[in-house]
């Protein structure tokens, strides 16, 4: 007795502040970019090598900001003002509304925005509607998505939170096109999905998450992204479809910060031992289990440096492992010592690295490494064999020297092979949707933007892309066809197939909070080209058609200039 006695006084202590963890999803880019451009500016301070953050966090450094008011422009102070009145909830109070559609004791409804809100001493909560559309149009014809569907979020005592959504999405196009602008092998940004046939998905997120003072836990469904990036990450990107995790945050101290998931994944590849059985007769088949472990550490030796690297491993085994439940462990260690000495291939690990610097005011300089695998001989100038590692260096300067305005630039290579695997099971992805970088391997990417905010809630954007893709080449083991020391040693990107020149100017305004309304011009020049006649291990070379077909929707093929409309509420 004496012994749960003082471990409830430990827990006690240890859990007496209020905290909740909510994560904002990483659609909302504009409180994003606002988070970041306090950082940039040396308002706050920031970890931006994970996401989501939660809305925590997130009011907490808008509050931060809002001690240091004097050092913000006017429309900074706009800005500032509209989200935290977005964030009420989460200062225990319920935002301002000058005219309430119905205001009780305890509970409000406001029609602009939609939303439904409840708080008592235990227990806040908010209900908001979820609707929009958008309609691309170019040469080829018209293209609408539509979406709908609800968001829940609630806060329960001092430290338990629960939210949930669900979206009915759908496309449609005319002139008989694809209207479907993801695929797996697509080279597109546009987030990854599990079609119903033909071209309707549901999206379903949502979690429960224990949080105190410095740390959370939780089971989510959910999209993250590791890596810093403005356009697009190499390490966890956030595009393919959400999946269910087990989360661990952990702060303890200025100086450090871990974050750990435990995921379970879409392996998309049948099971031939697994199946149901109906009417006796029919075989229902199921995939392979497959798992992620991944941590994430990071150390800030001083203030606005923050140097992060963590591990992962992709599993296919039958249950879950428990040695990849240690969030501390470096999993190709675990690996060799359960799979080695038998007949069997490893599991798949990865190993990554991040730094961010804020240390001059107004600038965010970053860069981020993914390796696959690595062997120190091949980093050589000599070595004709080269690791498989992708790579990010890029910033961003806001505010600087004219007031609203931004610049941001952006490279990222990865090698031959980086992403992939010879055991299509364990390979790095989910629901077939890459889960690094949405190139691929062997490509490069130089990404230029230069934005201007001129007041509250407007943003516009012109942003340039140059991306490259070269051949596609399947991960090979040693005496098979071919081998990888084959595969590694050719150059990257080497013979390219594939081009995507874009220019475009968006305008975003988010009229009132959770609200958006988005006008969108780009000319986008896509082509393929007749890959290399030679081959390695006699693996199938593609026409420059079938290279268009594989990487791009129909609706891109060629140059196009694409008229973007859309608005939305909610997430």
């Amino acid at each position: 007795m004496k012994k749960y006695f003082f471990l409830a006084i430990i827990l006690t202590a240890t859990f007496v502040s209020m905290a909740q963890d909510i994560p904002q999803h990483i659609s909302y880019t504009r409180i994003y970019d606002f988070i970041d451009e306090l950082a940039n500016d040396g308002i706050i301070e920031i970890n931006s090598v994970v996401k989501p953050y939660s809305r925590q966090l997130i009011s907490r450094k808008l509050e931060e900001a809002k001690v240091a008011e004097a050092s913000l422009n006017s429309r900074q102070m706009n800005e500032l003002n509209f989200f935290l009145d977005e964030y009420a909830p989460e200062q225990d109070r319920l935002p301002e509304r000058e005219f309430p559609l119905f205001e009780g004791e305890n509970s409000r409804i406001d029609l602009v925005p939609p939303v439904f809100l409840y708080r008592d001493s235990i227990f806040r909560a908010r209900i908001q509607p979820i609707l929009g559309m958008n309609i691309y149009i170019n040469g080829k014809g018209q293209i609408n998505q539509r979406w709908y569907g609800a968001d829940f979020q609630a806060m329960i005592g001092q430290h338990i939170s629960v939210y949930g959504s669900l979206r009915d999405i759908s496309f449609a196009a005319s002139n008989g096109l694809n209207p479907r602008l993801s695929e797996p092998t697509y080279l597109t940004a546009f987030p990854g999905y599990e079609y119903k046939e033909p071209n309707d998905f549901s999206d379903s997120r949502g979690g429960i998450k224990f949080a105190w003072k410095w740390g959370s836990t939780g089971l989510i469904k959910d999209n993250i992204v590791w890596g810093d990036n403005y356009n697009g990450s190499n390490i966890l990107s956030g595009r393919a479809p959400s999946f269910p995790m087990i989360t661990l945050q952990l702060k303890p101290a200025r100086w450090f910060e871990m974050n750990y998931i435990h995921a379970w994944l879409v392996s998309n590849v049948v099971d031939s031992a697994r199946f149901y059985v109906e009417n006796g007769v029919r075989k229902w088949y199921r995939n392979h289990n497959k798992f992620m472990a991944a941590n994430m550490f990071t150390f800030i030796p001083v203030p606005k440096l923050n140097i992060s690297f963590g591990n992962s491993i992709i599993y296919a085994e039958d249950n879950v492992q428990p040695g990849y439940l240690i969030p501390v462990a470096f999993y190709k260690s675990i690996d060799h010592t359960l799979t080695k000495g038998i007949a069997t291939e490893n599991q798949n690990s990865q190993l990554f690295f991040n730094v961010s610097s804020r240390n001059i005011r107004h600038v965010h300089l970053f860069s981020s490494f993914f390796f696959d695998e690595i062997k120190f001989s091949r980093f050589k100038p000599s070595s004709a064999e080269k690791n498989p590692v992708s790579f990010k260096v890029g910033g961003r300067i806001t505010n600087f020297p004219i007031q609203n305005l931004n610049a941001t630039a952006e490279y990222t290579r990865t090698n031959i092979i980086n992403y992939k695997h010879s055991i299509e099971a364990i390979t790095y992805a989910s629901n077939s949707y890459n889960l690094g970088h949405y190139l691929g391997d062997n490509a490069r990417e130089i990404y230029l933007s230069l934005g201007y905010k001129p007041l509250r809630g407007l943003d516009l954007n012109v942003y340039y892309q140059d991306a490259v893709h070269g051949n596609e080449y399947d991960y090979a083991r040693r005496g098979q066809n071919a081998s990888i020391v084959q595969i590694i040693s050719q150059p990257s990107p080497g013979d390219v197939i594939w081009k995507n020149k874009t220019m475009g100017l968006k305008a975003l305004y988010e009229v009132f909070n959770n609200a958006y309304a988005v006008v969108n011009v780009e000319n986008s020049n896509i082509n393929g080209y007749d890959a290399s006649s030679e081959s390695i291990g006699g693996e199938k070379r593609m026409t420059a058609q079938q290279v268009l077909d594989y990487y791009t929707p129909p609706f891109l093929h060629g140059n196009n200039t694409t008229f973007t409309v859309g608005f939305s509420f909610g997430f």
